[in-house]
């Protein structure tokens, strides 16, 4: 199992029955092959489209239905598709019970940078701002590092999404919550050991007496 399979089967066991999820560009589409049995979610992609599953098969896949990113994805019986500024309009209005994005950095207070690398060409934010804003809850999916270095950090050095802090942070190795005293350490990943998680970070993590292993929802 990769890294980035291990990321999306626990975020996906942050899924609960009945909410509406936008998955972000990248990382974050995988969590739609890893839905529990037994729980039902609408996920959203930016673009115009609630009601859309994992890839379809190859040879299966259509132009006109693709994720955020130009990614194909399959809709799902009784999906709907709409415009951009009805889109944004249920982002905006706090409708998203939850947003899975990925990210460049997230720092010690749990401020996410995901949208620009200064001197690099960017066509704008997109919907980044406007989901940490609004979306009920916030789970970063990022690896832990990145070309060895840290992507949890004490300070942003790329430019920040927004200034609200997210709600959750999983990698391959550990889910951190951001909480008002720091980042806390909540699980590890399997036969992973803590001082490995602290290793490849860039800033202090809060690490409780007990720290559990990660599930990945597996069969």
């Amino acid at each position: 199992m990769d890294a980035k399979e291990i990321i999306a089967r626990r975020v996906a066991l942050e899924l609960r029955d009945g909410m509406l999820v936008n998955l972000g560009i990248g990382l974050p589409t995988l969590v739609a092959r890893f839905v529990p049995k037994g729980i039902s979610v609408a996920f959203q992609s930016e673009n115009g489209l609630i009601g859309f599953s994992a890839p379809p098969p190859e040879g299966m896949e259509n132009r006109n239905l693709t994720d955020a990113g130009g990614g194909f994805i399959a809709a799902l019986p009784g999906a709907a598709s709409f415009d951009s500024a009805t889109s944004f309009a249920l982002i905006r209005g706090g409708h998203v019970d939850m947003a899975v994005l990925g990210a460049l950095q997230v720092d010690a207070s749990g401020r996410l940078a995901n949208w620009m690398v200064p001197g690099k060409f960017t066509p704008g934010m997109g919907g980044a701002m406007d989901l940490v804003a609004g979306a009920k809850r916030v789970i970063v999916a990022m690896q832990h590092a990145a070309k060895s270095e840290p992507k949890i950090v004490e300070t942003l050095t790329l430019p920040p999404t927004s200034a609200r802090r997210v709600s959750l942070i999983v990698t391959e190795l550990a889910v951190i919550e951001p909480t008002d005293e720091g980042l806390v350490l909540r699980e590890r990943a399997p036969g992973v050991r803590v001082a490995q998680i602290l290793a490849g970070a860039g800033a202090r993590l809060i690490v409780p007496d007990e720290t559990p292993e990660m599930s990945l929802g597996c069969d």
